[in-house]
């Protein structure tokens, strides 16, 4: 079996298994407030703003970065690679997209770019529970191929942790 047919088959499970009204719009709402990093950007802005000087606040700002970093990372794989986004016969997507380009996932990567970059800050079973559950939403919502979530979880992984280099 090919990396395609095998992507196309896990996406075809994640489109029809565990999915109710009630759970597509709690999904759908979920998913939509991981948008452009927005979630997580703001966790380092306030972290920072409440830390006071020194550095804890240092250390949320460092995070914020490795954040917006691994978006614009991301964008920038996304025009090279030009992955169209899944597309399912009789199955449409859950949720608007603000691209037609697929690879990779936009919210993995910035999710666990901040679960990364943040550790030691916050939980880190929180951070990479919201991670997860961030990126695991857009198979569900039918918007990315799970490698595409796979590949955007590495690329985010590298990128927070060199916010500790």
């Amino acid at each position: 079996m090919s990396l395609t047919s095998l992507d196309r088959r896990l996406l075809l499970v994640a489109r029809t298994h565990g999915h109710t009204p009630l759970a597509d719009r709690i999904v759908s709402a979920f998913s939509l407030s991981g948008e452009h990093a927005a979630w997580w950007l703001a966790l380092g802005v306030g972290g920072a703003a409440h830390a006071g000087p020194g550095d804890r606040r240092a250390r949320w700002l460092r995070g914020a970065g490795a954040v917006a970093i691994a978006y614009a990372a991301n964008t920038t794989l996304k025009l090279l690679v030009q992955r169209p986004r899944p597309v399912l016969d009789d199955l449409p997507p859950l949720t608007p997209t603000f691209s037609g380009l697929s690879f990779p996932s936009a919210h993995a990567t910035t999710s666990f770019a901040a679960a990364r970059a943040y550790r030691g800050l916050v939980p880190a079973g929180a951070l990479y529970g919201l991670a997860a559950g961030y990126a695991l939403s857009r198979p569900y919502l039918g918007v990315h191929y799970p490698s595409d979530v796979c590949a955007g979880a590495a690329l985010g992984t590298v990128v927070g942790g060199l916010a500790w280099r």
